[in-house]
């Protein structure tokens, strides 16, 4: 009996101090993710891309608070390794941990915009198929109305006539894009400027032409900025 007691006692401390040790390990995530998080970001900055992909995701625990980080991942996968796939994989994720996140209308901005992309470009692809590609192009394309109107709600400017006069501070003509088959604003951005998120400035030098930037049309002229 006494025996039994003992057991019974010991099981029961054990229990609790492998409650009390994993709760202290709990506390000790969020400062190692942080150093983690900090150390990613030096690494972007000085242009290590790869391996600042690989210390992001070693800060992923499927939490609500790495939210960011999948954000922060999609960005790097879309601007600097342009990789739509896995930028769209980081995306939803984020939506996923955080719906109504302080990125999330961005996010879901740059999902259409990644979705359109990866169907139009990969259709003839393996990862992607014909059918699947021109299903992803309706959906999206819905989506990017949708968006747009979103943003319908903010006051325009009075539209800007832009003409192809030499700029007089700098002596250069402005350059122009002709509008192709499934362009997007973005798509455009990362041409020139190798990023995206830059599509805002192209849709505010072309207010003279382009009545919604959700429907580009094919031919259309651009001043690029």
């Amino acid at each position: 009996m006494i025996t039994k007691y003992f057991r019974k006692k010991f099981a029961a401390g054990l229990a609790l101090g492998l409650a009390l040790g994993s709760a202290g390990c709990d506390r000790m995530i969020t400062p190692r993710s942080a150093q983690i998080i900090k150390d990613a970001e030096n690494k972007t900055a000085d242009g290590n891309y790869l391996r600042a992909i690989t210390l992001y995701e070693s800060a992923l625990d499927d939490s609500p608070r790495t939210a960011d980080v999948h954000y922060r991942l999609a960005l790097l996968y879309d601007d600097k390794m342009h990789d739509p796939l896995h930028a769209l994989h980081h995306f939803k994720r984020y939506l996923t941990l955080a719906p109504s996140g302080p990125h999330a209308n961005e996010v879901k901005s740059f999902m259409k915009k990644d979705e359109l992309e990866l169907g139009t470009t990969l259709s003839g692809d393996s990862v992607v198929s014909r059918a699947e590609a021109a299903r992803l192009k309706n959906e999206n394309l819905a989506l990017r109305k949708e968006l747009e109107d979103l943003r319908a709600h903010r006051s325009s400017d009075k539209a800007i006539t832009e003409t192809k006069t030499t700029d007089k501070k700098s002596g250069a003509t402005p350059r122009t894009y002709v509008v192709r088959e499934s362009d997007t604003l973005a798509s455009i951005s990362r041409k020139f400027y190798k990023s995206s998120g830059r599509w805002k400035k192209i849709r505010d030098a072309n207010k003279s032409v382009i009545d919604d930037p959700a429907k580009l049309k094919p031919g259309m002229t651009l001043t690029i900025p």
